[in-house]
């Protein structure tokens, strides 16, 4: 080996030795993953009615909403989920049907609804039709029946759409104000024949007052008269909105404790402001000096 050759060993000895320090912080530091988690999506409910013989009252398994006139009072409600769809395992859906004195058989005259009784079911993977349903049983739904003017909600979630406050207490439906609740109206039934006991009366007309002669106006002197626009034509009112598909029950997350410094676990890989650069610095310093020793004992032993 000649000696031009010689001073290139030390030499790629240092580069090599510098690669290998700098890249150890980055290595160790292990590369950064996340697990994606499974969502609960919207679900199509599909219900019908039954008698007290559990037959089915009207048309089968139907998602139509709408608001509807009884002729006979709806008696229990099946729901399940429509076929076809795909729930995940721990998915729940709420459905609930609830009974309100109202204060006329429609919404439009239904004015203030107070609820008289509520039930709640919870539909999950194993309520999802499919092949042979003949055999199997659905959940039910039954509330008391109304003897006035009343209606029947059924909605996809459930909270108590009472008038309370607090958490599971919603607004009443009060169709005077544009209440139209519940939310996730699925369907809905009006009817009755006579009020209820707990309507409000109605207010008595005020007793006109004896009221002083008005002054009769001179000759000539009445001023024109002023012309009037006549109070325009209310609407009918339309009934709230209805959809068969409700959203999945919602819960809040546990709260995670932070971590103490007793058990916390080796930071991931980062970048930035808080990447280890005081380390690989030092590590860099550290093999130019070496590197400078090398080459300086070498040029001593050509010397």
């Amino acid at each position: 080996m000649s000696r031009s050759q010689q001073p290139r060993i030390p030499a790629a000895l240092a580069a090599s030795a510098f690669l290998a320090v700098a890249a150890v912080p980055v290595f160790g530091a292990g590369v950064a993953n996340a697990t994606p988690g499974g969502t609960c999506q919207s679900a199509t409910v599909q219900y019908r009615l039954v008698g007290a013989d559990g037959g089915v009252v009207g048309e089968d398994w139907t998602s139509q909403g709408g608001f509807r006139s009884w002729d006979t009072i709806p008696g229990p409600v099946e729901v399940r989920l429509a076929p076809g769809q795909k729930v995940a395992d721990g998915c729940k859906y709420p459905v609930s049907l609830a009974e309100y004195t109202t204060e006329g058989p429609n919404w439009a005259t239904s004015g203030r609804q107070t609820m008289v009784d509520k039930a709640t079911v919870y539909l999950t993977a194993d309520d999802v039709a499919g092949d042979d349903d003949a055999k199997r049983t659905w959940q039910k739904l039954a509330v008391k029946v109304p003897d006035c003017y009343g209606q029947i909600d059924l909605y996809g979630d459930d909270v108590a759409y009472d008038g309370k406050t607090g958490e599971g207490h919603g607004p009443a439906p009060y169709q005077p104000d544009g209440v139209n609740t519940p939310y996730h109206l699925i369907a809905a039934w009006n009817g009755g024949e006579k009020e209820c006991a707990d309507s409000p009366p109605d207010s008595p007309s005020p007793t006109p007052t004896p009221s002083e002669p008005t002054p009769s106006t001179p000759a000539g002197s009445t001023p024109p008269a002023e012309e009037t626009t006549p109070p325009p034509t209310p609407k009918p009112s339309a009934t709230p909105p209805t959809t068969p598909d409700v959203p999945p029950l919602s819960s809040k997350p546990p709260t995670t404790p932070e971590p103490s410094s007793s058990d916390s676990t080796p930071p991931l890989a980062e970048t930035g402001a808080g990447a280890p650069v005081g380390l690989i610095a030092g590590g860099a310093a550290v093999v130019i000096a070496l590197g400078a020793g090398v080459v300086f004992a070498a040029r001593s032993r050509r010397s």
